[in-house]
Parts: C-alpha cells; sequence; structure tokens
C-alpha cells in the first residue's frame, strides 16, 4: 500500500478525533451549543418557550407579563411593572414560577442574580425573596420538592440564599448544636462539629461563610450540584453553604420563582451527569 496514502490517513483521523473530542463548544443540543465546561444554556434570552410558566391564580397572561427579557439575554423579572407596588399587604398575587418541560437527576444547575428595586406585596421581611426548586414532584404554586433559597432579609441585613427549603421530601441535614432552636440553626459540616438534626419541613439556614450582594446591584453566582437520592450541594458565590445526603427524591423538574422583588436572572445553565460523582470532589473545589 502506498505510504503516502497511509500517512494521510492517519492524520486525517488524528484531526477528526481532536475536533470530535476537544471542543465541547461544537456540541449541539435542542437548547443549543455545549460551552467548553459542558453546561447547555436553558435560557435563550428571548421568550419562554423552553419553560413552563404559571402564577398562583393561573392566569398565563400574568405570567408572561412577570418573566421577561432583559437586556444582554439576561431575565428581568417585574420588568413592565409599576415602579411602586403593593407592600407589606400579606398577599401574593405575584408569585408565579418557570418550570423546566423535562425531569433531570444528576446534574449541576448555574444561575446568576441580581435584586432591582422593585418590590410587591408579601410581608415587610420577605421583601427581597424568590428561589430555585429542584426535584419537583408537584408542579403547582407553590410546588413540593426541595429549594435553594434566593432571599435578602432587609430588616435584619441577613442573607438567605443558599437556605433549604423543604416541602415534601425527606433527607438527612448536620448543623451547629450551639443554637438550641432549630429554626435558627445553621449548616455545619461534620468535620466541624455538625450534628444529625431530626427531620423536620421549611427552612433550613445556610452557613454564613459566603461573601454575598445584597441591594448594591452586583451579580451573585448560584449552583446546585444534585446527585439523585445520595445528596445536594449548595454553592453560593463558589462557596459552599447547605448540604443534605440521604434524599427521599431522586429527580424531577426544576423551578424558578418570582414572588415580592423585582429580580434579574442571566446564565441559567445545567451540566448533566451520566455517573454518581463523589461529594468530595465537589466539596474540595469550593473556595475557602
Amino acid at each position: 500500500m502506498n505510504c503516502l496514502k497511509i500517512k494521510a490517513s492517519v492524520l486525517g483521523l488524528i484531526l477528526f478525533s481532536a475536533c470530535s473530542t476537544s471542543h465541547k463548544g461544537s456540541q449541539i443540543t435542542k437548547f443549543g451549543a455545549v460551552d467548553m465546561e459542558g453546561y447547555v444554556n436553558l435560557y435563550n434570552g428571548k421568550d419562554m418557550d423552553n419553560w413552563d410558566v404559571m402564577c398562583r391564580n393561573f392566569n398565563r397572561e400574568l405570567a408572561k407579563k412577570v418573566f421577561t427579557a432583559g437586556e444582554n439575554g439576561e431575565m428581568h423579572v417585574f420588568k413592565d411593572f409599576p415602579d411602586e407596588g403593593t407592600t407589606n399587604a400579606g398577599k401574593s398575587l405575584t408569585h408565579c414560577m418557570f418550570f423546566t418541560k423535562e425531569k433531570y437527576s444528576k446534574y449541576s444547575f448555574k444561575f446568576e442574580y441580581k435584586w432591582g428595586t422593585k418590590t410587591y406585596n408579601n410581608f415587610n421581611q420577605f421583601q427581597y425573596d424568590a428561589g430555585l426548586y429542584y426535584h419537583v414532584f408537584d408542579v403547582a404554586i407553590w410546588p413540593q420538592g426541595i429549594e435553594y433559597q434566593v432571599r435578602y432579609n432587609h430588616v435584619e441585613n441577613r442573607n438567605h440564599t443558599g437556605d433549604i427549603w423543604n416541602s415534601g421530601a425527606k433527607f438527612d441535614w448536620v448543623a451547629d448544636e450551639k443554637v438550641s432552636d432549630p429554626k435558627m440553626k445553621t449548616y455545619l459540616s461534620l468535620k466541624d462539629g455538625g450534628v444529625v438534626q431530626e427531620h423536620r419541613g421549611g427552612e433550613h439556614r445556610a452557613h454564613k461563610n459566603a461573601p454575598f450582594h445584597a441591594l448594591d446591584g452586583q451579580w451573585n453566582q448560584c449552583e446546585v450540584i444534585v446527585m439523585g437520592d445520595k445528596y445536594a450541594i449548595h454553592k453560593l458565590n463558589g462557596v459552599v453553604v447547605n448540604v443534605i445526603t440521604n434524599l427521599s427524591l431522586s429527580e424531577g423538574v426544576i423551578g424558578l420563582q418570582s414572588e415580592t422583588a423585582e429580580v434579574f436572572y442571566r446564565n441559567i445553565k445545567i451540566k448533566e451527569f451520566k455517573e454518581d460523582i463523589p461529594m468530595e470532589q465537589f466539596l474540595n473545589k469550593s473556595k475557602k
């Protein structure tokens, strides 16, 4: 056989392999291209075609008005609402969500958010309140599943982003035993002295070790790493702030909220995993 033909064939095979394996961004899904880190952007920056949207009163026209495109591909919640809303009214007319159309089990889900200036309804301490639900098994307002809270309490100047709100799930959670009130306890890892807590619903507070942006107009980076029913890790600006293990749920749709304040979302993306990945791999990557 001609040696030149052999060399040409080998060279062509090498070039093909390099192009097909080294550049993840060349892979195309129904949501778009996969980036260099293996993530797919779930929001197209224009409309809600990739999502199921709903509000508490099932008003689809209101949902379309709540979730609108902002600048530079971001989502602007309450963009077309008046600058002055009804605050501290104890009502929930603008409680809405947008859900993925597919269920997910093992993945890293990332998004960024920042608060705007408009506030609407609800109670004073909850004026800046939103969140991400995962492993949702009952799509409603509000859904059954596990929530990564996105919240800032401007009354107490306390950040609650990364808190867990449990709605219908069971899991193991460890916290600081120095606080007696279960609702006031914060996440503390076992190696740092955390103790396994009794199961309960509602709020499970995140550790306060992460930097955050409250009302300064700057973006916060959020990540939820979920491994089926094995564990879930909450990160805020690169820092692990909450962890749960032995979940009673293994999959579900994912949803983001609008509740009581103007908020901007961007870089809403997901990377799925085919196999279980040890939790330590993600904990070790956390910023110190």
